[in-house]
């Protein structure tokens, strides 16, 4: 059955269908009273801490499924939290992409596009958790009847972190081609607001793409991305990123980084900053390491309410800390208008070229990302991981990925994806319920139409910001290396495949401009111009590069047995001669059958 239907029936229902009056009943209960509000629940589960002195609870708290009946109060507990869990991960890309290292916009285009994430992300991840079905549109190869449009799971999106390279890659090309502005001194970079709109008309375009891999059946769906090529994508795409995150926390990831920099830039962020310093000074180090250790302080002591909002509380705590060492700079906060909402800015869509490539592997990707974030999500939430529901789940949610991208760049965000770190959520505090979802929602969109919250958010110190954004885009390569770990066996094929979708895009992350130099065209001709530039670009995101070289090996080697456990040698091979395990062949450690090996020894006698 599937958990949005109920049971199947084979004969009419003969429950009678509700009226209005049992609807105000149901709302009266829900809200008037105890029961409803409360429930029996213990609280304290959520807020208790783990210290060495305090006794622990061997009672397990109860287990909320998809559509379970849940109190107020803990269905907006629990959805404050999700939230704040996948906070830190929505505000990093806007931040990155619109700050210094990407298009360099404004103080105030940078609040906008951080408020607009919290509220895209809100209205979006209500359509993953809904489900909605598509009518009359049969499923191939299941036993499903229908397409779907969401996973009907707590699957939140949010901006997808395989975006950030490939558009800090495209940033970095467009002011070297003159696309975006660059100052007299021919060094200083402008703001350039055409190139984030050309990031989001590129990837409403290729968004496309995800929509019809959504329609491919998903039994082959897995099959062309299976944890061979997913795992090591994903790790990748979180390596790729840490090198921003730890410019960041020395200081920026922007100019002052740069061994070119004008004097403006001779001081971290820029010499107009409050208590500015060079990149790389030990007071940058130092906020960076509290955020750090604040992370770890909780995921040892905390609550479970503290360890799946550690990441949050790190940030809070060094924010903290910069703002009494006189870091914080609360210009942008005053100047900040109450309330925002989408299309308060917005930005010329066109379509970038050279974009066109990488953004079709980034929602190649995308897919990829949403098959194993699902997949999880069905795990943790007790949900079947195999069969027709499950694979529509897949399908759904890869569909509503696509959509989302559309939606998103039409809204002036970049692409969305489902986000993983909240499994962790529901894993923690047991509860899959979809009401604790749409409170996360709603949590979601307030902080967001709030300006002021994303102007605090904005004006954080990027040494502190550097010290949260490390630790969350490893737990980004650390997802990766799970799905490695536990998707498929170690076997010598599947290291091969392994190894050489590593290989060059390994390298490719540690040394980025290896291919800047292979096409020496230098025409008038704009169309091939922009071909090459997408070539470069592709080959110079390391994900990508693994992706493709992944799914390309797993597809075409054939599938073989190298290494045999000892169980399953005797399970195929029961027969031993003279105490020689047999091998799958039915012969010896010398390569002998038994037959072989009676009529050798009567030779040689």
């Amino acid at each position: 059955m599937d958990e949005d239907q109920g049971p199947s029936q084979i004969v009419p229902r003969t429950t009678p269908k509700r009226t209005l009056a049992d609807r105000l009943n149901g709302v009266k209960k829900t809200f008037l009273t105890k029961d409803g509000i409360l429930g029996s629940y213990d609280y304290g589960f959520l807020f208790r801490p783990n210290l060495p002195f305090m006794k622990k609870s061997r009672r397990a708290s109860p287990f909320f499924g998809l559509n379970d009946k849940m109190p107020v109060v803990l269905a907006l507990l629990l959805g404050l939290q999700h939230s704040l869990a996948m906070l830190a991960g929505i505000i990093t890309p806007p931040i990155i992409m619109a700050g210094a290292g990407g298009a360099n916009l404004d103080a105030d285009s940078q609040q906008y596009l951080v408020s607009t994430a919290l509220i895209v992300s809100g209205i979006l991840s209500m359509i993953q958790i809904t489900r909605f079905h598509i009518t009359k549109t049969p499923l191939p190869l299941t036993s499903a009847t229908r397409y779907y449009i969401g996973t009907g799971l707590i699957s939140v999106v949010g901006i997808s972190f395989s975006i950030v390279p490939v558009a800090t890659g495209a940033f970095a090309q467009m002011y070297a081609n003159g696309y975006c502005p660059v100052a007299e001194d021919g060094v200083t970079k402008l703001p350039c607001p055409d190139g984030y709109g050309a990031l989001l008309g590129t990837a409403a375009v290729c968004a496309l793409v995800e929509i019809l891999i959504a329609f491919i059946p998903p039994k082959i769906m897995l099959k062309i991305f299976p944890p061979i090529v997913t795992g090591p994508t994903l790790m990748l795409i979180g390596i790729s990123l840490i090198e921003n995150g730890f410019k960041d926390w020395a200081g920026g990831s922007g100019s002052c980084a740069d061994a070119d920099h004008t004097a403006y830039y001779n001081v971290c962020p820029n010499v107009g900053a409050p208590h500015a310093l060079p990149w790389g000074s030990p007071e940058y180090l130092g906020l960076g390491f509290s955020v750090f250790l604040a992370i770890i302080l909780c995921e040892r002591f905390g609550s479970p309410m503290m360890k799946s909002m550690g990441v949050i509380i790190g940030l809070l705590t060094g924010c903290i800390i910069a703002a009494a060492t006189g870091y914080f700079n609360k210009s942008g906060i005053d100047a900040a208008p109450a309330v925002s909402f989408i299309w308060v800015h917005t930005f010329k869509l066109t379509v970038y070229g050279p974009l066109v490539l990488p953004m079709i592997a980034v929602f190649i990707i995308s897919a990829c990302e949403a098959i194993g974030d699902i997949t999880a999500t069905c795990d943790v939430s007790r949900l079947e991981v195999e069969g027709s529901i499950y694979e529509s789940r897949i399908q759904g949610g890869v569909l509503a990925d696509g959509v989302n991208g559309i939606l998103a760049a039409l809204m002036t965000i970049s692409p969305m994806s489902t986000f993983a770190q909240n499994n962790g959520v529901i894993a923690l505090t047991r509860c899959a319920n979809r009401t604790a979802g749409y409170c996360c929602c709603f949590f979601l969109i307030v902080m967001g139409i709030f300006a002021k919250f994303a102007a605090a958010l904005v004006a954080i110190p990027s040494a502190v910001l550097g010290g949260m954004t490390t630790f969350l885009f490893c737990s980004v390569a650390v997802s990766g290396i799970s799905i490695i770990s536990r998707g498929f066996p170690f076997n010598r094929r599947n290291r091969f495949v392994l190894t050489a979708g590593l290989a060059i895009g390994y390298g490719a992350t540690l040394v980025p401009t290896y291919f800047s130099n292979v096409f020496s065209y230098s025409g008038d001709n704009k169309s091939l111009q922009g071909f090459l530039d997408a070539i470069v670009l592709v080959m110079e995101t390391g994900f990508a590069v693994t992706a493709f070289v992944s799914m390309f090996l797993n597809l075409t080697l054939p599938e073989e047995i190298d290494e045999i456990e000892e169980d399953q040698v005797a399970a195929t091979s029961p027969v031993m001669t003279q105490g020689a395990p047999m091998n799958i062949y039915g012969r010896d450690s010398d390569g002998l059958a038994p037959a072989e090996e009676d009529m050798y020894k009567k030779r040689e006698a």
